[in-house]
């Protein structure tokens, strides 16, 4: 860890696709041992600057620093020892079990001197228990559910052991109980174990609810950063998302809760020949 900042950082990034920019001197940091939420419409950047923290987007300019050094430069062991990822959309190869495809979170701890050891086999199968998926362990990944593969790959990044972990919409394809079940073990992974969290989210209520930082982003730029109490309000949400609403406390946890506007009501039109000034009148 750096003496004198976060862990991970990025600097001046521009983010693109070939020729089309999603962000431009973009700059933020990750407070250490957060659990830090980044938000925002769709084709807002928010996974695109996941990609580039992660190293698996390289910037056309500007730089990702993990304790202080250029990740580009670092050996990939090291960073995959430091750093795991989530991805959006991860495929399994064909014909792997779930214990096969989570023990793959162990290979940045293997060596030529160092192979698979009981200390493995224990993370693993703490992993699988954490995640809820302990017995599927001999079923076949292709064999799952949507829900349950995204709770296998979970598994698989808790296997890595990372001090820093990035999750790309982790609750995509879960339903609601799955979903707090999994952002309850990123908050305990956050409270207990002092890891520093990253993650997408859809869901602005659950990201206020969760995060200790929160990102908001909009059109490639940062517009707020902060402590959710702090930064969510009427007037960001309406900035970032173009949605009225209200925010009060959530009588839960205390935290912002955002309700949206009341729909108004539409106007039907009285039915042909009704004769609404007369209607009720004998």
């Amino acid at each position: 860890m750096t003496p004198d900042g976060p862990r991970l950082t990025g600097d001046g990034l521009t983010l693109a696709y070939g020729r089309r920019t999603i962000a431009d001197e973009l700059t933020v940091a990750i407070p250490d041992r957060s659990f830090t939420v980044i938000v925002g419409p769709n084709a807002c950047g928010k996974s695109t600057l996941l990609r580039a923290l992660s190293r698996t987007l390289k910037p056309a300019a500007g730089t990702v620093l993990l304790d202080g050094q250029d990740i580009a430069r670092l050996p990939a062991k090291r960073v995959a020892r430091t750093l795991g990822l989530l991805p959006q959309s991860a495929i399994a190869p064909d014909g792997i079990t779930v214990g096969e495809l989570v023990g793959r979170g162990r290979y940045p701890h293997q060596g030529l001197l160092r192979q698979w050891s009981p200390n493995d086999e224990r993370v693993v199968r703490d992993s699988m228990a954490a995640t809820g998926v302990a017995e599927l362990a001999d079923r076949m990944v292709d064999e799952l559910s949507g829900g349950q593969r995204q709770r296998v790959w979970i598994a698989m990044a808790l296997a890595q052991e990372t001090p820093l972990l990035l999750l790309d919409e982790p609750t995509t394809f879960l339903d609601i109980a799955h979903q707090i079940e999994i952002l309850d073990l990123c908050a305990r992974l956050h409270e207990e174990e002092g890891r520093t969290l990253v993650a997408v989210l859809h869901d602005l209520n659950q990201a206020a609810r969760y995060a200790t930082h929160l990102i908001a982003m909009r059109g490639g730029r940062v517009l707020a950063a902060g402590a959710p109490g702090e930064i969510v309000t009427a007037e960001l949400v309406r900035e970032v998302f173009q949605l009225p609403c209200r925010v009060i406390e959530d009588p839960e946890s205390g935290t912002p809760l955002v309700v949206p506007a009341a729909r108004q009501a539409v106007k039907r039109p009285a039915p042909a020949g009704a004769d609404t000034e007369g209607a009720g009148r004998p």
